[in-house]
């Protein structure tokens, strides 16, 4: 993000804060998919997801006094998703359920084509659940979602070398555990 959109973003806080209810639309037609991204990327599931980030923003309109507008808005308010989403996943892990599968069948792809993409799908999924949850959520984030890390050390509440430091170690990890399913690349 900008310094620009920074401080239009400080602005909206203003305004949501004088109670301007558009200024609250605006802000979260901005962060709507990313704060979406980040809970699906926790959680795994659309639905869970979706909770989440409507807990969030109900949140984020009462709590919006916590915000200090010397922040950036963007990774605070990740961070109060990932948050949301992180206590959510460990929610879901006390009163586990079978997951529905995920078939993404396309009209070009035989069948035996999903069933290789649904099995390393299922490996990778495996892979991620060995990893500590902090080193799963920066994987996810930075790898999978492309943010800096300096914007995931603010959504994770860590400095951004320690984020280089955990990708580091998922990546180790995550090599070590699908190596020998596909076999080495370089």
């Amino acid at each position: 993000m900008t310094e620009g959109a920074d401080q239009e973003e400080a602005a909206l806080v203003r305004r949501i804060r004088n109670g301007d209810g558009r200024a609250f639309s605006a802000l979260v037609e901005q962060h709507m998919r990313g704060a979406f991204t980040v809970a699906f990327r926790i959680l795994g599931n659309r639905e869970d997801a979706e909770d989440v980030v409507q807990e969030a923003f109900v949140r984020l309109a009462e709590r919006i006094d916590e915000f200090h507008e010397s922040r950036a808005f963007r990774p605070w308010f990740y961070r109060v998703v990932a948050n949301i989403a992180l206590n959510a996943r460990r929610a879901r892990s006390v009163r586990r359920t079978d997951d529905i599968p995920v078939t993404t069948a396309s009209s070009e792809a035989t069948p035996e084509d999903e069933a290789g993409r649904a099995q390393i799908r299922a490996r990778v999924e495996e892979a991620l659940d060995t990893l500590p949850e902090r080193q799963r959520t920066i994987f996810l984030l930075t790898d999978v979602e492309g943010m800096s890390s300096t914007e995931v050390g603010e959504i994770v509440g860590c400095a951004p070398g320690t984020v280089r430091w955990h990708l580091h170690k998922a990546r180790e990890a995550l090599r070590e555990v699908l190596t020998p399913m596909y076999g080495r690349t370089e």
